[in-house]
């Protein structure tokens, strides 16, 4: 952008730069910055405004032609109608706010606007404006500033993955605090604080088969009085720069957790064992346990039915193309994905499987709460399940 040419400011724009920096507090090179007139300039109209000798700059010089000061009026007009624009964009949904907000949005932009156009914009007086400005905080605000603080932590902490009410019961076990859901809604929306956003995926499931199908004993009754009654099955798959990598999980209906989980590049009948076999090492779950799955060939395969009846376990089975019919695992699938995989970019399988272990093993058994278990985690969980069984 070219500036001015010397001796084409006005008397009113060398007074509201000069007032940039007298009265609005914004240092010569932010003004400078601002008006694109360079730091030497502004500091001799400072200086000159400080000796009362402003209005006295610029009177030897040669006065603007009719067209000349046509066209900077149109430029004036254009820039100040951008400009309003710009702080429109900037601070839309808030005109319904309160003043308090509102003022903090123009300290927010002061030093890329004039605060006048802002208060103009906002419909409200400069000088309330400053007298909030020099005001000291109130204790709920200094409040509200300790609150910001916590809250990041709580954010970064849970991994960017919980709402208002999660993020509610952690700040309570973490910090000690307890902080109404609604204020957290506020600050976090101040802060510019959200969760990771929710993705679309699609299935996995091959029913287009002439194997024996087993029976819903489920039939989307997602309910269970103690761990490994009712186990969830399915399988999912994952990007990377080497191809698809596959992962077959257990999930237990009662606690949450993933009781067992396999990954591999090939989706086969040994994926969904490997899962299995590392459930039941895991858990030795009782005889009777209900293992509910889709259609999928590889659930309904010789193999894999030998392997439940070797449990002694139930065979249990969604009806045709209903997802509701699994919803839990389906859920842990959009979980996964919607606060690990889809903000990540694996170039190897390897990659993958490391993360996805780690999500997995620590974060989403042992540290993500679960509204439908008391903010608790699946493991928090079940510990507190066998420790009320103890002491009965």
């Amino acid at each position: 952008m070219k500036r001015i040419p010397q001796g084409r400011y006005s008397k009113e724009f060398r007074e509201e730069a000069v007032k940039l920096v007298v009265v609005q507090d914004l240092s010569v090179p932010e003004a400078s910055m601002r008006l694109d007139v360079p730091k030497s300039t502004i500091n001799n109209w400072v200086r000159a405004s400080k000796a009362g000798k402003l209005g006295s700059i610029g009177k030897n010089l040669r006065e603007l032609s009719d067209t000349e000061l046509e066209l900077a009026r149109l430029k004036r007009e254009l820039a100040q109608v951008k400009m309003e624009r710009d702080i429109l964009k900037k601070s839309r949904g808030i005109f319904r706010e309160g003043v308090d907000i509102k003022y903090a949005i123009i300290e927010e932009l002061r030093l890329q606007y004039p605060v006048t156009a802002l208060c103009n914009q906002m419909e409200l007086s400069e000088s309330g404006y400053y007298n909030w400005r020099s005001r000291p905080l109130s204790h709920r605000q200094q409040d509200d500033t300790h609150l910001k603080v916590v809250i990041k932590a709580a954010h970064k902490r849970t991994r960017e993955t919980c709402g208002p009410e999660r993020l509610q019961q952690d700040i309570v076990k973490n910090e000690g605090m307890r902080v109404g859901v609604h204020r957290i809604k506020r600050l976090r929306k101040e802060l510019g604080i959200r969760c990771r956003q929710k993705q679309k995926f699609k299935a996995t499931t091959n029913s287009n088969h002439s194997l024996p199908v087993a029976p819903n004993l489920v039939d989307q009754k997602f309910a269970a009085t103690a761990p490994d009654q009712i186990w969830l099955t399915d399988i999912t798959y994952i990007r990377t720069g080497e191809g698809w990598l596959y992962l077959a999980a257990h999930k237990d209906l009662f606690t949450g957790g993933i009781v067992g989980y396999a990954l591999d590049k090939r989706m086969t009948k040994s994926l969904v064992k490997k899962s299995l076999f590392k459930a039941v090492a895991k858990r030795h779950p009782p005889a009777g346990l209900i293992h509910h799955s889709n259609r999928g060939s590889q659930y309904c395969s010789q193999s894999y039915s030998k392997l439940l009846k070797q449990f002694k376990m139930k065979a249990s089975m969604s009806q045709k193309g209903n997802c509701y019919d699994n919803a839990p695992i389906e859920s842990f699938w959009g979980t996964l994905k919607n606060e690990l995989v889809y903000h990540r970019s694996y170039e190897t399988r390897e990659q993958a499987i490391r993360d996805i272990t780690e999500y997995i093993e620590i974060f989403y058994n042992r540290q993500r709460i679960q509204k439908r278990l008391g903010y608790l985690s699946p493991a928090a969980y079940e510990k507190k399940y066998y420790e009320k069984r103890l002491a009965a």
